[in-house]
């Protein structure tokens, strides 16, 4: 039975404006669509039903039937007849579609200031100039000079009479540098991601799309690869992202760190990082003869001291474990601590609501370095 948070959506009808009845409509598809994980008959009859209960199609300016959306979804090409099985099928635009919807949503959350005190400009310029100074160097634009700050240090051993300009006095401003930088998004499918009522999958899956749609278009030079993790770890095509769906799975984070960290040791950036999407501890691993080993029960010390000992490896190999983690069990937090110190990376506790900001956040700042 899925559960479905109309009233966020009901407010952005109220504030449709000059948006389309159509596109009004196919915003709140999208998000059946992806929920549905790709199943279009599916998404049809939630939509559907939400017509029935809500009067969704008399509030639209003009009215929109649904079976005339449903005509217009195929004219402009975002559904297609999959003629083999005889179903509708979503097309790849679609799925670029719900891509830079998700981009869109996370930016309005982060210019909300949803996420906390978190910056908001990505403009993707290579300097940043600081507010911090420092003495100028060989190399150094004096498009940055500090005017203010030379000026003074010049007055400190010049006369009204005699205006002695060194370079010991210039100042220039310290910069940030973005670099470039290979990420791996591990994404926990486990069952947990969607117990006890609450849907945890779709908002990972939204800030992973999001964050694949800014590397694409803003940090082409940077690379990003999708890792799903449940009882084993593997790779997610981009254009698979808005379908995936949770199993009946237990949480290998060993396997899921181990693929992330074959996958950077292969990329030629200098910058490599694992971004973790979890809510569920580590409960199965393979053995190193390849036997399955599962233990749902607490934190079993024999699957948590091989997922440190891989925390060490990727740390050795210059790779930086950032967890975020949308659960909070205290035995959990215990838990991720230990990995955070292992691998000397970064922890974040969020919820779902602020997972993008988070996300999106460090990402940035993890692509600049000071230029000194």
């Amino acid at each position: 039975m899925i559960h479905i948070r109309y009233k966020d959506w009901e407010m952005a009808l109220e504030e449709q404006g000059n948006q389309s009845s159509f596109d009004t409509l196919f915003d709140l598809f999208q998000q059946l669509l992806s929920i549905a994980g790709g199943d279009v008959s599916q998404a049809i009859r939630w939509l559907t039903d939400l017509d029935k209960e809500y009067k969704v199609t008399d509030k639209l300016d003009p009215p929109m039937g649904i079976g005339e959306f449903i005509d217009e979804l195929q004219r402009k090409g975002f559904i297609k007849m999959d003629d083999e099985q005889s179903v509708m099928v979503p097309s790849a635009k679609m799925g670029l579609s719900i891509r830079k919807r998700s981009l869109e949503e996370i930016y309005r959350q982060l210019n909300k200031g949803g996420a906390g005190n978190h910056k908001t400009s990505f403009s993707g310029k290579g300097l940043e100039r600081l507010p911090e100074t420092r003495g100028w160097q060989v190399g150094d634009d004096l498009s940055n000079m500090d005017n203010v700050g030379t000026m003074l240090n010049m007055l400190q051993h010049s006369s009204l009479d005699t205006m002695n300009l060194t370079e010991e006095d210039v100042q220039v401003f310290d910069q940030d540098y973005f670099t470039s930088v290979s990420t791996v998004l591990l994404i926990d499918l486990s069952h947990s991601m969607i117990l006890y009522g609450e849907d945890r999958i779709t908002p990972a899956k939204k800030v992973a799309m999001a964050l694949s749609e800014l590397i694409m278009n803003q940090y082409a030079k940077d690379s990003l690869d999708i890792v799903a993790f449940g009882n084993d770890a593997w790779n997610i095509d981009i254009k698979d992202l808005p379908y995936l769906q949770v199993g009946p799975y237990h949480t290998n984070t060993l396997q899921g760190l181990q693929v992330a960290r074959h996958l950077l040791e292969r990329k030629k950036n200098s910058n490599k990082q694992i971004f973790m999407i979890t809510d569920g501890k580590p409960s199965c691993m393979f053995e190193k003869n390849g036997s399955f080993y599962k233990n749902s029960f607490g934190l079993d010390r024999r699957i948590i001291n091989r997922v440190l000992d891989e925390a060490v490896v990727c740390r050795r190999s210059g790779i930086e474990i950032t967890t975020f983690m949308i659960a909070r069990d205290p035995i959990l937090q215990d838990f991720v601590w230990d990995l955070t110190d292992a691998n000397k990376g970064r922890a974040y506790y969020s919820d779902l609501s602020n997972l993008g900001g988070f996300v999106f956040e460090d990402y940035v700042r993890n692509r600049r370095k000071n230029v000194r």
